[in-house]
């Protein structure tokens, strides 16, 4: 039974590719096919065929079935550590640069860049820095430009900042509205949210800062290398590549083109060709 499974999902990743040109055809295997069932599941489809059937003739239905596959997890300062990390390795460098541009690739719902936003503020660099960040899925970047989130994450959010290194007080940083916590204006402001695949789009600015965490483990290992061939592209000379705690450079077909700056928070330093 397997087997059909495999097949029909081979089958819808790539009429979504050819109906709405997200390629999803590079990613894992085990992972996919999780989210694929699930969202079979959900969606109360017959098959996955079925799926299939009514995804390639109702957009509505492809949004929906969009949001199950890039189901976002994300947390503020998650990984507390690795923002430590960029206070002490990143933020003296950045310095430096009389203006700065900052990724955060597959932002999801906005928590890593606003999170990015508050740790540049602290240090005195919010101002001078563009901070992108993109994602695939419309539906989560909408909700990362409203800069809402649930008021019950918060006691987490704040656990994670003050453990991140933050200088200040976290509940500076939002109000409570509309039933929910709104963040500040100047870190909306300081966001630029925008629709980018790692999949099939090319670079679209220089930086001296990419962060893309826990995006690449939904990646087989040739989504991954065009992934990490991006971001050396992007990067300026010896710009820094911040990635989650269960992915590496170190097999990979570019890691000659960079050196390991803190190996346990996976950040990394693009060096000269």
């Amino acid at each position: 039974m397997g087997h059909v499974a495999d097949i029909e999902i081979r089958l819808l990743v790539e009429a979504i590719f050819l109906r709405y040109g997200q390629d999803f055809r590079d990613y894992a295997p085990a992972s996919l096919k999780r989210r694929v069932l699930q969202a079979q599941q959900k969606m109360g489809a017959a098959s996955i065929s079925a799926l299939q059937e009514r995804v390639l003739h109702d957009p509505a239905q492809f949004a929906v079935l969009l949001q199950q596959l890039t189901v976002p997890v994300s947390e503020m300062f998650r990984d507390p550590e690795y923002f430590l990390a960029l206070r002490r390795h990143v933020v003296p460098v950045l310095r430096t640069y009389p203006s700065v541009k900052v990724w955060v690739a597959g932002c999801s719902t906005g928590e890593e860049a606003y999170s990015m936003a508050i740790l540049l503020l602290e240090e005195g660099l919010l101002e001078r820095t563009i901070c992108y960040a993109t994602d695939i899925n419309h539906a989560s970047l909408d909700r990362a430009r409203q800069g809402i989130y649930a008021l019950d994450r918060m006691q987490s959010f704040t656990r994670n900042y003050q453990r991140a290194g933050g200088t200040g007080s976290f509940s500076d940083y939002y109000t409570a509205a509309y039933g929910g916590a709104l963040f500040d204006k100047r870190l909306r402001g300081a966001i630029t949210f925008a629709d980018h695949s790692l999949a099939t789009d090319a670079v679209f600015a220089e930086t001296q800062l990419v962060s893309c965490r826990n995006v690449l483990i939904y990646f087989n290992k040739q989504l991954q290398d065009r992934a990490l061939g991006l971001f050396h592209e992007s990067l300026s000379h010896r710009g820094f590549l911040g990635l989650g705690t269960k992915e590496t450079l170190e097999f990979s077909a570019h890691a000659r083109h960079f050196e390991v700056v803190s190996r346990a928070e996976r950040l990394y330093r693009r060096v000269a060709a």
